[in-house]
C-alpha cells in the first residue's frame, strides 16, 4: 500500500532537530536566570553580557540570537520568570464568585511565585533596583500589568460593597488587600530570620493565604459598617 505523506504542519520533527529546539529552550532559561542574580545584585547598567554569558555556560552571542541585545534580554528577566499580574484577572474577577472565592483567587495568585524560593527573591531584589535605578520597564509594568489587575480588584470590591460609583475608599481598600499579599515579598528575608517555619514550604504559603483572604474578608466588612454607618447618619439628618 502506498504510504500517505503527512502534512507539512503536522510531520513532527527529526529526532535532532527536536534535540537542538530543546537544548535551545535550555540555554535560553540557562541566560534568564543567570542574568537574573546579575541584574538583581548589580543593576542593568553595571552588568555585562558577558558576565552573564559566563555565568550561564553560554557564548555571548546567544544573548543576541535570544533576545537581541542586553535590554532585550533585562525585558525577558523583568517579565517573564513569575507571569504578570493582570493574568491572574481570571482567577478572581467573575461576576459568579463569592466574595471569599474572588479573594482567594486574588491572594493565592499572588502569593504562588513565592513557592519558588528563591528565584522569587531575587526578582524582588531586581523590582527594588529598577524603581531605584529606573530603565522605564517599570512604569511599563505598572500601566499594561498592575493598573488591569487593580482595576479589577478594585471592581470586584466595590460589586460586593454594592457601591455604585467606584470612589477613593474602595481604592484604598484595594491598595490594602494588596499591601496585605505584597508584604510576604517585601519582608521575606526578616519572616525567614524572625519565624523561618512560616515561609518554609508550600503548603505553609498555602495555610498564609488562607489567613490572608480572612484577614482581608474582615477589612471589607469593617468598610461596609463603615458606609452603612455613615447612610444611616444621612438618612437621621433633616
Amino acid at each position: 500500500m502506498k504510504s500517505v505523506a503527512q502534512p507539512a504542519s503536522t510531520r513532527l520533527p527529526p529526532p535532532q532537530a527536536r534535540r537542538q529546539r530543546s537544548d535551545g529552550v535550555e540555554a535560553r532559561a540557562h541566560l534568564v536566570l543567570a542574568a537574573l542574580q546579575l541584574f538583581a545584585e548589580k543593576g542593568f547598567s553595571k552588568t555585562s553580557t558577558r558576565e552573564i554569558a559566563q555565568a550561564a555556560g553560554a557564548n555571548v552571542a546567544a544573548i543576541s540570537y535570544y533576545f537581541g541585545d542586553k535590554a532585550g534580554l533585562y525585558r525577558a528577566v523583568f517579565t517573564e520568570p513569575l507571569g504578570k499580574p493582570c493574568d491572574d484577572i481570571s482567577r478572581y474577577q467573575p461576576v459568579h464568585l463569592s466574595l471569599r472565592q474572588s479573594l482567594e483567587g486574588f491572594i493565592a495568585g499572588f502569593l504562588e511565585p513565592l513557592k519558588q524560593g528563591e528565584l522569587a527573591q531575587q526578582l524582588t531584589r531586581l523590582h527594588f533596583r529598577e524603581m531605584l535605578e529606573p530603565t522605564g520597564l517599570w512604569a511599563e509594568q505598572i500601566n499594561s500589568n498592575i493598573k488591569p489587575a487593580h482595576a479589577a480588584l478594585v471592581e470586584v470590591l466595590g460589586r460586593h460593597l454594592g457601591v455604585t460609583r467606584i470612589d477613593d475608599d474602595v481604592h484604598r481598600l484595594a491598595f490594602c488587600i494588596t499591601g496585605l499579599a505584597m508584604q510576604m515579598f517585601i519582608s521575606r528575608d526578616v519572616i525567614e530570620a524572625v519565624r523561618p517555619q512560616l515561609i518554609a514550604t508550600p503548603r505553609a504559603i498555602d495555610l498564609w493565604a488562607i489567613r490572608l483572604v480572612d484577614y482581608a474578608e474582615a477589612m471589607i466588612a469593617v468598610e461596609a459598617a463603615r458606609r452603612q454607618s455613615l447612610a444611616a447618619d444621612k438618612k437621621k439628618k433633616p
